[in-house]
């Protein structure tokens, strides 16, 4: 069975480059991450659409 607390959250990942500029929902990502594994922010290497090419995106609050 599984325990009360929800082990796995679902982060968002936003261009570190154009955080600023970029509208609200375009160019984010959404991933999973298991809180007991990686208690701190994920940063990942996306393609970002605004900028065109790969760029660190990193784990925004929701």
């Amino acid at each position: 069975m599984a325990k009360g607390k929800d082990v796995r959250v679902t982060a968002i990942l936003e261009c570190n480059i154009r955080k600023s500029v970029i509208s609200y929902y375009i160019g984010r990502y959404t991933t999973q991450k298991n809180c007991r594994n990686t208690p701190n922010r994920l940063e990942l290497k996306k393609f970002c659409p605004y900028c065109y090419k790969h760029t660190i995106h990193g784990e925004i609050k929701k």
